[in-house]
């Protein structure tokens, strides 16, 4: 006999909790994230869609495979995975389980999801992360990001917290810290990156642009003295 497993019809998407690294692509203009177990080689966007990470033609979730979005019931039960070292750079996203999904004792398995918030963790040193800074590694075709503060940014190549939310879109929150400050809202705009992209931000998205601009002043200011170019700050 063939077993069935109990259907549910929620008026409402399920709300899901996991971590994830921030990616940007190679060419700067999609944000999105990836994984840090199976299907971690597949970035994937705010919205989207599950496949099978085998190659396989069946949809996700298929009840006699591990494909499939996966995440948890418990915020806790998510954080406590950033405790790990190998997670410590990762975020916590808040999701909305959307399609078909298998509840599970501690989590889901489902077709598509939506992130609706990234919160980011303290920099390395401590400090309250300003921006997301190349974390030293990544995919194919995508470059991994950490969180970071302005003063250790140090030339890399960074997006501010708000132009990550700008890039990735559709309506991505980011917060910082313990998620009690929002840093960013995309609202769904999608404006270019760069000083045009001020517009319509509130006083604490400008105070951490204004502080990753200032970080990007003096790393240039200390090469140029160190070629000789008069790094000195004008008065």
């Amino acid at each position: 006999m063939r077993l069935r497993l109990p259907e549910e019809r929620p008026t409402e998407p399920p709300t899901g909790y996991k971590i994830a690294h921030p990616v940007l692509s190679q060419d700067g203009t999609r944000a999105g994230f990836t994984g840090v177990s199976l299907g971690g080689a597949l970035p994937y966007r705010v919205l989207a869609d599950a496949s099978c990470v085998y190659g396989l033609r069946h949809r996700a979730p298929h009840r006699r495979c591990d494909c499939g979005f996966h995440c948890v019931h418990d915020r806790v039960a998510a954080e406590a995975l950033l405790c790990t070292a190998e997670h410590r750079a990762a975020v916590l996203l808040e999701v909305s389980v959307l399609g078909a999904y298998i509840r599970f004792e501690r989590g889901f398995r489902y077709a598509r999801q939506r992130v609706r918030t990234a919160t980011v963790g303290s920099c390395a040193c401590g400090t309250v992360a300003a921006a997301l800074a190349d974390a030293g590694w990544g995919r194919p075709g995508w470059l991994a990001l950490a969180p970071s503060c302005a003063g250790c940014v140090d030339g890399r190549p960074s997006l501010s917290l708000a132009a990550f939310a700008r890039l990735a879109g559709e309506g991505l929150r980011v917060v910082a810290g313990e998620g009690l400050r929002v840093v960013a809202d995309s609202g769904g705009a999608r404006t270019p990156v760069g000083l045009g992209a001020a517009e319509g931000l509130g006083v604490p998205e400008l105070i951490a642009e204004a502080a990753l601009l200032q970080a990007r002043l003096d790393w240039f200011q200390t090469q140029l003295g160190r070629l000789g170019g008069g790094g000195g700050r004008q008065r």
